[in-house]
């Protein structure tokens, strides 16, 4: 959620935000309703201090002159009646075109509709090339043993798989070193709820719009989160933060849940878009300074990189245009990967700055060195997820003869193990 005076003050800008964003919100809409409010607001604070006025009086007057004023009392409090009935029904008008409302994209991030227009800024590590003719990853897996869609489909229908043996052993690797490197950094682990109230959803910008992605338990008005970004900003609702304490750099490995509800038909092979998935999250709660906030987000693409690095994968670094960041994200920064049965590189991390626009929706503040109440900034990335990373990790790694190397960082988590190879 964006500042209301803000739009109030430049509504054109606005306006082209969303339409960089492309998020359809009418701001008109909002405004003239935004008016109507303040103006009952106004109203009712004046009858209120009236009544208050004519209350201290009426005890001093007889006859006539108390009566009349008793009458005017009676107007009086029917003009706050009236006036607070129309705040009960505009408020939740406001709110409901407040939460559709995209804050602005900062200048870093390009024009653009859609992916198309990203723009690259590096690659990193070599794509590798095969003597023979590689596999897909759940050719491998099948192979190996490590990966049943089949048994998947079965329990659970359509994008869904069961890992085993060394495939959930290499699955628990990835997420335990991400873990490490991450503490080993100074960010705070944590285990957080994955069923969240429908609250926490919408003040960390998942709902309203995001609503049809998400698994919904209606009777409890609760959701599965879809990352555990959603549990670790919401930790500080409705807190004043100490500005010393700033910035609080916490990680979470959570189970994350994904509807894919726009999905159809898109991505439907193997582990690449599946509804349940694990990812090692990092969040920052910041202060209000943009420039550190500039500083922050280079720090935890950087984490991620450094994972990527350490799974010796090939990745690029992609700065996200307009038209394909999401309701608040000022600046998003993609890690993709090399998938070699994809023959692209794609998705494994998005890393976003949002400045208040959370933590205004989630009331989260700290008095700044001069006294004032400030919001909070918010960062966010994927240290990794995982299968999506499983499948440049087979496919990179598999040998003629169908078994696979273990990157070196992972094979502490792995037993030693070296190789995976087929138990035939």
């Amino acid at each position: 959620m964006i500042d209301i005076k803000l739009i109030r003050e430049n509504p054109a800008a606005c306006k082209k935000a969303a339409a960089d964003k492309n998020f359809g919100v009418d701001i008109d809409a909002l405004l003239a309703v935004d008016a109507k409010l303040r103006e009952a607001k106004q109203e009712l604070q004046d009858a209120k201090t009236a009544q208050n006025a004519a209350g201290k009086k009426i005890s001093q007057l007889k006859g006539d002159e108390k009566a009349a004023a008793i009458e005017e009392m009676a107007k009086l409090k029917a003009q706050a009646h009236d006036a607070h009935t129309r705040v009960e029904e505009l408020e939740p008008k406001f709110r409901e075109l407040m939460l559709l409302v995209p804050q602005p994209a900062d200048e870093e991030a390009p024009i653009g509709n859609d992916e198309a227009a990203n723009v690259e800024i590096r690659r990193v590590g070599e794509i590798k090339t095969f003597d023979f003719e590689p596999k897909d990853h759940i050719a491998i897996g099948e192979a190996l043993d490590i990966i049943d869609i089949p048994r998947g489909v079965k329990l659970a229908g359509s994008r869904n798989f069961i890992l085993k043996g060394a495939g959930a052993m290499l699955h628990q690797a990835v997420l335990r070193l991400a873990m490490d490197q991450m503490i080993a950094k100074g960010y705070e682990p944590m285990t957080v709820p994955v069923l969240v109230n429908d609250s926490i959803m919408e003040g960390t910008g998942y709902f309203p719009i995001g609503r049809d992605d998400a698994y919904l338990c209606e009777r409890d008005t609760q959701a599965l989160v879809g990352t555990s970004e959603v549990s670790l900003t919401a930790y500080h609702k409705d807190e004043i933060l100490a500005a010393a304490d700033l910035p609080k750099k916490y990680v979470a490995m959570s189970t994350c849940f994904r509807r894919e509800a726009g999905a159809a038909g898109k991505d439907t092979h193997g582990l690449y878009r599946v509804h349940f998935f694990d990812k090692v999250e990092q969040v920052v709660i910041a202060p209000n300074d943009r420039s550190g906030s500039l500083d922050l987000h280079q720090e935890i693409l950087k984490n991620a990189e450094d994972m990527m690095q350490a799974l010796e994968l090939p990745y690029r670094v992609v700065n996200l245009c307009t038209g394909d960041l999401g309701l608040g994200q000022v600046q998003k920064f993609d890690i993709e990967t090399w998938m070699p049965s994809r023959g692209s590189y794609c998705e494994t991390h998005s890393a976003s700055r949002f400045y208040e626009f959370q933590a205004r929706r989630l009331n989260i503040r700290y008095k700044d060195s001069d006294g004032k109440m400030q919001f909070v900034h918010t960062l966010n990335n994927t240290v990794i997820a995982s299968p999506r990373v499983l499948i440049a990790l087979l496919e990179l790694n598999q040998n003629a003869d169908g078994s696979v190397n273990i990157p070196t960082a992972l094979r502490p988590y792995m037993n030693g193990m070296t190789k995976i190879e087929s138990k035939k």
